[in-house]
């Protein structure tokens, strides 16, 4: 059975519609591990609850990015995994551990890539009135939130939203689709290949996906 392992920072949703995934074999696959930034991260937790191993590593007790990332290289290899998921992790990789992962390293982001990368992406949906929002599932590249979309899902913003209800929304289909995608790649149809994404085959286009 193939592994993986996800990086989170915080409360670990995402990680646990990929746990549930797994348990429920809507993923073909197992989760190995998961790492966090953040020794208090509720994410943790709920790999304890799953009888998953569940690691921190603080930054603060390494001299800079390139030395933390060389650490967390090291003690995710030592599970294998076939992928890396990142599931709201909250730091900016360095190169060489996007190099080490490359074609094996997915992200989900809330909005419509390209559009609103880095932070804050429903607040300023909202400030600039869009009608639309939604999340990205995406390779990891060099350049910030900017790999090869592989699946997006879109909601609607209506008068009167604020931020928690957007959060809500794109959170609930954040929960489906990012188990998908991690299923097309542990089954061997999701590939990145010339820093493309390809499903079954096929090319993908720039929005990732679409039925």
């Amino acid at each position: 059975m193939k592994k993986l392992v996800v990086l989170i920072s915080g409360n670990g949703s995402n990680l646990q519609s990929i746990l549930d995934a797994c348990a429920s074999g809507r993923i073909n696959g197992s989760v190995a591990a998961v790492f966090s930034n953040k020794e208090s991260a509720y994410g943790l937790t709920r790999a304890q609850q799953a009888s998953v191993p569940g690691l921190a590593l603080s930054p603060g007790d390494f001299p800079d990015r390139e030395t933390f990332d060389r650490q967390l290289m090291q003690e995710i290899d030592a599970f294998e995994p076939d992928l890396v998921v990142l599931a709201g992790y909250m730091r900016i990789l360095s190169s060489a551990f996007v190099a080490h992962y490359h074609d094996r390293l997915l992200n989900i982001h809330p909005s419509l890539l390209p559009k609103y990368p880095g932070l804050h992406t429903h607040r300023q949906a909202l400030e600039n009135g869009d009608k639309e929002h939604g999340t990205s599932v995406h390779f990891v590249t060099d350049e910030l939130d900017g790999g090869p979309v592989v699946l997006q899902a879109r909601v609607p913003i209506f008068p009167g939203d604020d931020e928690a209800e957007i959060t809500a929304r794109v959170q609930h289909q954040e929960h489906a689709i990012y188990p998908l995608a991690i299923s097309w790649f542990m089954d061997g149809r999701l590939v990145m290949r010339e820093g493309k994404a390809w499903l079954d085959g096929q090319l993908l286009p720039a929005q990732g996906y679409a039925p």
